[in-house]
């Protein structure tokens, strides 16, 4: 397979790795992407390799709900513009409180409910803003933590660019004490971007991979072969740190682990406390934003 300039391009964007190296694993990698990237991890090169999941689409997160309940929403639009646009925001925020009352099971059970305020449909709702604004949009998805008992806390950042939720169970979920802790909870989620609760939820074949890439590192920096296995073991306890909320240092006391934060609490309050679900919306990730290619339109109108 040829290695074409935008493939180079595009790994260098994903890996921050230099130019040679990128063309260099592309053509060891046969073209393949992931496998390009891994190389290059191994080699020490990828000094980036989160940026696969950039931002690429424009909109709003909205939040809704409090104690027991609580709702994310994602409404993407085609620009940051109408994102500002206080029409729009108006919307995405009743989509969140349609959401809220209704427990809809997906966005077309949520697109055939009622818009408050109108004879419409949700989706009915949509079209007329489509038309009003100019401008295309798209409920692209939501969430409802629903605790049983226990305590729901939400958090939007940066005017609804990373939104977040939070579920703590406990008997004591109206206590102001595990509000609080779930509100911090739901901000510390949004600075420190956690992928999964605990290490046990963690895919085997993604923890396959990293012990793959740690022992080719260690053994080609001239480590013995018998202490890499140890070694390998020290860099995933610290990799399951990095990426599991409840083994992250808690962005507020960093000398404190969350899991160590919420069992202080329980004995805070005197009963049971879990950290038992959360979820974070980033605006527009994983979508592709159109790029604009202005030199081919130029060309294209000089024909």
């Amino acid at each position: 397979m040829s290695i074409t300039a935008s493939m180079v391009a595009e790994l260098r964007e994903k890996t921050g790795a230099g130019m040679m190296d990128c063309k260099k694993a592309l053509t060891e990698a046969g073209g393949n992407m992931e496998e390009a990237i891994d190389l290059l991890r191994k080699k020490g090169l990828s000094a980036a390799a989160k940026k696969s999941g950039r931002v690429a689409a424009e909109g709003q997160i909205a939040a809704a709900g409090e104690g027991a309940v609580g709702v994310l929403v994602e409404v993407n639009a085609e620009t940051d513009f109408v994102a500002k646009n206080e029409a729009f925001q108006g919307f995405v925020s009743s989509v969140a409180q349609v959401v809220l009352e209704n427990d809809p099971k997906d966005v077309d059970a949520l697109n055939a409910l009622s818009f408050p305020g109108t004879e419409r449909s949700v989706a009915e709702e949509l079209t007329h803003q489509i038309a009003t604004i100019g401008e295309n949009m798209n409920i692209r998805r939501f969430v409802r933590f629903e605790a049983k008992p226990g305590t729901v806390a939400s958090y939007i950042h940066g005017g609804g660019k990373i939104g977040t939720l939070v579920e703590l169970q406990t008997e004591k979920g109206g206590e102001e004490e595990v509000s609080a802790l779930a509100r911090q909870l739901a901000m510390h989620v949004a600075a420190a971007n956690p992928q999964y609760l605990s290490r046990a939820e963690v895919p085997e074949d993604v923890v396959a991979r990293e012990k793959e890439i740690m022992a080719t590192k260690a053994k080609e920096s001239g480590k013995p072969e018998n202490i890499i296995p140890k070694i390998v073991e020290g860099q995933l306890g610290k990799f399951f740190g990095e990426i599991c909320l409840l083994e992250q240092a808690y962005v507020i006391d960093p000398d404190l682990k969350v899991e160590k934060v919420v069992a202080d609490l329980a004995k805070q309050v005197g009963a049971a406390v879990k950290l038992t679900r959360f979820v974070r919306y980033q605006l527009g990730e994983g979508l592709e934003k159109k790029a604009d290619d202005f030199a081919a339109e130029v060309a294209a109108l000089s024909k």
